[in-house]
Parts: C-alpha cells; sequence; structure tokens
C-alpha cells in the first residue's frame, strides 16, 4: 500500500516512522523547515525504550507524484485547508483519506472537498511531542490508533486498510464503531484543553486547588450534553472512565493545546472550544464555563 503521511509532527512523525519500519511505502510531506530538518538528521524517535533514527522518503506539495492509496493527516487543524490544496494530487479514484485531527469538523470539511466515500475515522492516542531539534519524543509508552469506516461498514477497502496497519508496531483498533470513538476522544481532550488552559496547570495542579474539581466536572458535564445533542449515543462505562481518568489528583495531565499555549504558539481554539459552542447554540444549550474558556483563549490569540 503506497502511503502518504501529511504531516511529520509528533503524530505523523511517529506513526509514519513506525509504518515504515514494518515494511509499508511511506512518504511524508512536509514544508520546507521540516523537509530540510529530516534531510539533515533524519526522523529521530526518542521512546521510553531508546532513541531511533529513520531515514525517511520525503517529498513537498510542488513535487507529489501519482496517487497514493491512503493518505493520513496529522497535522494541527488550523492548517488543514493548505493540506487539502497540498494533497489534492495525490487523491485518485481508489485514494482513502484518513485524518488524526482533533474535533470533528474537519470531517465534514474534508468530505465536502474530496468526496463523502474518500474519508474514514480515525484517532489516535499517545503521549507525544516535538523536541528542540526536531526529534520526536514519546512520552509514556501509549501508542494507539484507531480507524474504521464513519458508517460502521467496514468494506473491503477497510479491510485493506487494517492489513496494512495492523502490524506496525503499534497498538492498532479496527472499529466498527468509530464515530463513537471520535465523540469520546473529543469529550476527554477538550475536557482536558479546556481545564488546563484556563487554569495554567496540569491536572494534579487544579484537581487539588479550591473548586478544582468542581471545575472540572463542570467542563466535563457541558461538552458531554453537547456531543451528546449532536448525536453521541452515550456509553456510561466509557464516559466514567473518561471522568475517572481526569480526575485523577495522582496523575498530572496536560493536553496538547495547553503545551503549545505556554509556547506561545497557535492553538487549536476554534477546532475544540469554538465548535462545540457552535453546536452547543444549535441545541440552545448553556456552557457558561466553555464560554469562558473561549473568551480566554481568544485574548491568547489576540495577544500574540
Amino acid at each position: 500500500m503506497r502511503i502518504l503521511m501529511a504531516g511529520a509532527g509528533a503524530t505523523g512523525g511517529y506513526f509514519g516512522t513506525r509504518l515504515a519500519q514494518a515494511g509499508q511505502d511511506v512518504t511524508f510531506l512536509v514544508r520546507e523547515r521540516r523537509y530540510q530538518q529530516l534531510q539533515a538528521r533524519g526522523l529521530v524517535l526518542q521512546t521510553p525504550q531508546g532513541t531511533e533514527t529513520l531515514q525517511p522518503q520525503l517529498a513537498q506539495a510542488s513535487s507529489l507524484t501519482g496517487h497514493y492509496d491512503l493518505i493520513i493527516v496529522t497535522v494541527k487543524s488550523f492548517a488543514l485547508d493548505q493540506v487539502m490544496e497540498d494533497i489534492a494530487p495525490a487523491v485518485g479514484p481508489e485514494t482513502l483519506i484518513m485524518p488524526i485531527l482533533n474535533g470533528l469538523r474537519h470531517i465534514a470539511t474534508l468530505q465536502q472537498r474530496f468526496g463523502e466515500d474518500k474519508v474514514i475515522g480515525g484517532l489516535c492516542k499517545i503521549n507525544a511531542t516535538l523536541g528542540d531539534n526536531g526529534e520526536v519524543i514519546q512520552m509514556t509508552p501509549l501508542h494507539q490508533l484507531y480507524y474504521g469506516a464513519l458508517d460502521g461498514h467496514n468494506d473491503a477497502r477497510l479491510q485493506r486498510v487494517d492489513a496494512a496497519l495492523r502490524d506496525c508496531q503499534v497498538d492498532t483498533r479496527f472499529s466498527d464503531n468509530i464515530m463513537d470513538e471520535l465523540w469520546e476522544k473529543w469529550l476527554l481532550l477538550s475536557t482536558l484543553g479546556a481545564v488546563c488552559c484556563l487554569a495554567r496547570g496540569n491536572t494534579q495542579q487544579i484537581l487539588t486547588s479550591r473548586g478544582g474539581e468542581a471545575l472540572l466536572q463542570g467542563v466535563f458535564s457541558e461538552i458531554l450534553s453537547v456531543i451528546t445533542a449532536e448525536g453521541y449515543q452515550t456509553r456510561p462505562a466509557a464516559t466514567a472512565r473518561i471522568l475517572e481518568l481526569l480526575s485523577d489528583p495522582a496523575t498530572p495531565m496536560t493536553s496538547s493545546m495547553y503545551r503549545d499555549l505556554t509556547q506561545g504558539f497557535d492553538i487549536e481554539a476554534d477546532q475544540v472550544i469554538g465548535d462545540l459552542l457552535l453546536r452547543a447554540k444549535r441545541h440552545s444549550l448553556a456552557t457558561p464555563l466553555l464560554n469562558a474558556v473561549d473568551v480566554n483563549l481568544q485574548v491568547y490569540l489576540q495577544q500574540r
């Protein structure tokens, strides 16, 4: 299978490397700065087990040739419009596109651009970041990759994707209910991002602060009400696990959005929090805590 990994940051770099190491034909689509960096140093993974280096196949938008069987989109959500233009020449009649982005807005955006039949569901769970020299740092052993047809019908095309991905040295989950997985991932990451960015700290600091537990539970409840109104078929055991994970004061957690914010980077405010508010408004739901978070993030973006 010919695979194009759109992005070679923490997510794309890690999972693309694992696919390449498993023998898949993987090309990384990157910008000029990352292209030069990877050409000079290779794609370096720092994992809990040690350091590995891949000499990756690289491409820039201007040099893409031929169609790919699978395009995995791993950029930040605010870069999606440009990436769609970049990958367009690589999309052929049989190409499938698997976005691994935060939130859900990107699915409709990709379907509108390339067609509903070309977009499949995907998400990952990994604690990873980029180091100062562009190395991918996997901070914990967690490395899960979920994928499946958005309508739950995993036909022969999806079976082929599974065959390519399942032996890539990561924990793969071929799901026949990927939409619920996506809703639950959004519930987790948006709650985590909201409370960490608003309180400017990790979950341990928040939960041990006066009112911190109430803040976290309030944000969680608002988000759950929004995604349920939008079509999430609540799985009580799954949502209880998410709240339990977030509410453990012994385990300090932060989100990628919070880490980007503390470094002065652009953040996925509209895609992670703003989109929830738009959906809440559609159902006339009161979300005062999410509104406070959104104002906070908008002010941060104005001050960058």
